[in-house]
């Protein structure tokens, strides 16, 4: 006899999407995070559902642009060697990704799993009366200069070979679509199928709250050990032990950290991510502005203005890196013109894989876990199927898409 069907933890947007999936299939289900819902990663990101998000980030253009990147003065990425070189294996297995033939095979499954995002999302939204989080006016990615034009030309035509839709803009029909822009465009393309949402950290607490209100049970504690046997999962919280069926193992870049898991053994990576808030400034833009070159979105939310992106690789503990914050504020002032002085700023940890898919699937050696982690940059637009797939899993049911690309047991180079 056990406790609970299942057991999940973490609540992000993964971990409460899978647990109200679950619970409305009519499962008993424990949700856990040590957080509150939606305190994390899911709070901090750029609000956008991003269904066209199909090309990874290790793409070719990487080799070549690596010196830039690296070490360029205005780069949207910033290493720590020192970490970076005590953890060889995620970072060789990367660029491994990064040749032409894995990252179009990357691209393809990420593309077959974003076409069911809505399908997985839409059904939570309905069922939280959460709607009025969501607002579906696309998302404009612009590139400043001529060089960075004409190199999105592959990457458009992969995507559009993927199917996804997107809508060349002069340069005047993008200055129309948002006036408040105020760099110079040299190339404009407009993703119609994408939508925003205006608070995630909302989001997440509504479907949270209906998850309790249909009757899932809500612990709000630290995991701190899973232990399986062939017909159990067995969570330790502090002192207190809990058995389920199953457990989902949801929590993000933290997932390695939860002794037993199964997730200690996977190449689960930290890419750091800022966001800086203007509090009164989400006048500035009607939807989501991607600025190609610069790496980060601007997006106008319930909270203002969001100026959100880069990449850092660094320790989950370090400090906050000022330089990165300062590189946002710049080019922030840049794509839109003079800002105020940011309201509040944000450090998060997005889960990373080096082959860039997501992990979903039953840990290596246990039917009894699954994992749901991962995501990188896709957890908004990818929580909502993630969780469905989950749900199926833990009715030990076979999933009825294609979800072997993102088997925790994969080779990922």
């Amino acid at each position: 006899m056990t406790d609970v069907d299942l057991v999940v933890v973490g609540a992000g947007i993964v971990g409460v999407s899978a647990a109200l999936w679950a619970r409305m299939r009519g499962l008993s289900v424990l949700l856990v995070d040590a957080e509150a819902p939606g305190a994390g990663t899911s709070s901090g990101n750029a609000c956008t559902i991003a269904t066209y998000g199909c090309l990874p980030m290790c793409d070719p253009s990487v080799i070549s642009g690596l010196p830039g990147l690296l070490f360029g003065s205005d780069s949207p990425l910033s290493v720590d060697w020192s970490h970076a070189l005590r953890h060889p294996r995620w970072m060789l297995s990367f660029l491994a990704n990064c040749r032409a033939a894995p990252s179009q095979r990357i691209a393809e499954d990420l593309a077959a799993l974003l076409s069911h995002a809505d399908a997985g999302l839409n059904p939570l939204i309905a069922e939280a009366g959460a709607e009025d989080l969501v607002a579906a006016r696309g998302q404009l990615t612009i590139w400043s200069t001529a060089a960075g034009a004409r190199a999105a030309e592959a990457d458009l035509a992969r995507q559009r070979a993927l199917g996804v839709e997107a809508r060349e803009l002069t340069r005047d029909e993008a200055q129309a679509l948002e006036p408040g822009l105020r760099i110079g465009i040299e190339r404009a393309v407009h993703f119609p199928g994408a939508r925003q949402v205006t608070d995630p950290e909302a989001l997440v607490r509504r479907l949270h709250a209906r998850f309790v209100a249909l009757g899932g049970l809500w612990r709000q504690e630290r995991v701190t050990g899973v232990r399986t046997t062939p017909t159990l999962a067995e969570v330790a919280l502090g002192a207190d032990t809990v058995t389920a069926g199953r457990v989902v193992i949801a929590a993000g870049a933290f997932s390695g950290r939860i002794p037993g898991s199964g997730a200690e053994a996977l190449p689960l990576g930290v890419e750091r991510g800022y966001h800086l808030l203007f509090a009164g400034e989400g006048h500035r833009l009607t939807r989501p502005v991607g600025w190609n070159e610069a790496g980060f979105y601007s997006v106008p939310m319930a909270h203002g203005l969001r100026l959100a992106g880069t990449v850092e690789i660094a320790a989950p503990e370090a400090p906050v890196n000022r330089k990165r914050l300062a590189y946002i504020a710049r080019k922030g002032a840049e794509l839109l013109g003079p800002l105020p002085e940011p309201t509040s700023h944000w450090l998060g940890f997005r889960p990373s894989m080096p082959d860039a898919r997501p992990v979903i699937g039953h840990a290596p050696g246990s039917d009894r876990i699954i994992h749901a982690f991962g995501h990188q940059h896709l957890g908004l637009t990818l929580g909502g199927i993630t969780g469905r797939i989950v749900a199926d899993m833990a009715e030990g049911r076979q999933p009825n898409l294609p979800v072997a690309a993102f088997d925790p047991g994969r080779r990922y180079r």
